[in-house]
């Protein structure tokens, strides 16, 4: 079997099925497209001879490879089912509807100007990962759409794994539970997951970036939607009557930190307040705000200052009403993982045997892996080979995705050979 023909052939076919997901809805999933490509993933599985392959009617899909161990295996009764898990949607932010794939068979070095749109390039002196991809066969977008790499990278990687396991019976593995889940883009994308319906003890998200990545920490999530309450009045009588919503929304952005607290000022351990959405009129005017930290406290620091920030607007206009509507995302997963770091460290060892050597990042986002730890299966996340993500510059090593196939194996092979570590 041709891995990389393989996995190559099936992300281009994910690709080109939107799946974006919209947080605006109240739907699950928060779109019905979503639901062509976990359909498909399911047929997929079933057309691989793959066993118990289930669909929910939230669109989970759900599969277990049964053991290939002996029962005189010295492991047999110490390895507990593995799970793997990708998410199909693809971000609100930017369109994945008509997605045109480019593929550079084997790139040589500099920048790639995408033929959807001249104006958009892929430059090495921003996306550093190209001088690492040297030679490997690449795919892009064509600057129109995102790609849908994340997570679609990941998709393939796991469906690539099981082809593969599925063709080589003689490869030891204890039981293998397979995944897919939609609006992990929206933060929800492990609001119905059954987790003792999907039988594993632990699992890894293939949702990462950089080659050999292992990650066992992602920010901690809020998120907060402020609403302005001004009062509407006819332009032409409004002298002191009028209270114009949108100029309160405009001073309470203005009153943001310039240099520190925001996504462009921060990186590594920092946190943010992050406005990403602003809409209404006079009457009414809603800021939508995303706040991370890898700390609880902090986040709760940034609520805190928030709603200070929406008190001094209520204080120059009396007559106005501002609410704050906060939501919980997802927390932090390092304090459960470091209770069974050997999760982590059969990651770092199956990444080494696949020929690079495993970085452990914080993630500066979430994954489904987030809430799958607090509900009780750890899960820390793999990498994909995917880059820029979220961007019409979006890219992927077709290489590096092969090794996220291999690691994978390798994982699975390294849980039969080790078992489940004993207290």
């Amino acid at each position: 079997m041709d891995l990389k023909k393989d996995v190559l052939e099936r992300f281009l076919r994910y690709v080109q099925i939107d799946t974006q997901s919209n947080e605006e809805s109240t739907s699950y999933p928060s779109t019905a497209k979503q639901m062509v490509l976990l359909n498909l993933l399911a047929e997929e599985l079933r057309a691989l001879g793959v066993p118990n392959v289930q669909q929910d009617e939230y669109g989970y899909v759900m599969a277990t490879l049964p053991s290939t161990l002996p029962p005189t295996h010295p492991t047999a009764n110490r390895v507990p089912t593995i799970g793997f898990l990708a998410h199909v949607d693809t971000s609100p932010e930017v369109t994945g509807a008509n997605v045109r794939p480019q593929v550079i068979p084997a790139y040589q070095g500099g920048v790639i100007t995408l033929v959807g749109d001249p104006s958009q390039k892929i430059d090495p002196a921003e996306s550093v990962e190209l001088s690492n991809s040297m030679g490997h066969t690449l795919v892009t977008t064509d600057g129109t759409t995102l790609l849908g790499a994340d997570n679609k990278c990941g998709v393939a990687e796991i469906m690539t794994a099981v082809a593969y396991l599925m063709a080589h019976p003689e490869i030891e593995h204890g039981p293998i539970a397979i995944g897919f889940t939609p609006d992990e883009e929206v933060g929800r994308g492990a609001e119905y997951f059954d987790v003792t319906k999907f039988g594993a003890t632990y699992a890894y998200t293939l949702d990462g970036s950089v080659a050999g990545e292992v990650q066992f920490e992602t920010f901690s999530a809020d998120a907060v939607t402020i609403t302005f309450h001004g009062r509407n009045q006819h332009p032409g009588y409004a002298k002191d009557k009028m209270v114009n919503a949108i100029k309160l929304a405009s001073e309470f952005l203005a009153r943001l930190p310039k240099d520190h607290l925001s996504p462009e000022t921060t990186s590594n351990y920092e946190g943010f307040v992050h406005p990403y959405g602003i809409e209404g009129g006079v009457e009414e005017t809603r800021i939508k705000m995303l706040l991370r930290d890898f700390s609880e406290e902090k986040l709760l620091e940034y609520r805190i200052f928030l709603q200070g920030l929406a008190q001094e607007i209520k204080t120059l206009e009396p007559r106005a009403e501002i609410t704050l509507e906060f939501r919980e995302s997802y927390r932090n997963m390092r304090a459960t993982l470091n209770k069974v770091h050997h999760v982590v460290e059969y990651a770092e060892e199956a990444i080494r045997r696949v020929g690079f050597e495993p970085a452990s990042t914080p993630v500066r986002g979430g994954t489904d892996g987030s809430r799958l730890t607090a509900m009780g299966l750890p899960t820390p996340n793999l990498f994909t080979g995917a880059y820029n993500y979220h961007s019409l510059r979006e890219w992927a090593s077709v290489d590096t995705m092969v090794k996220a196939v291999e690691t994978v194996v390798e994982l699975v092979k390294l849980w039969a050979e080790r078992g489940e570590r004993e207290s």
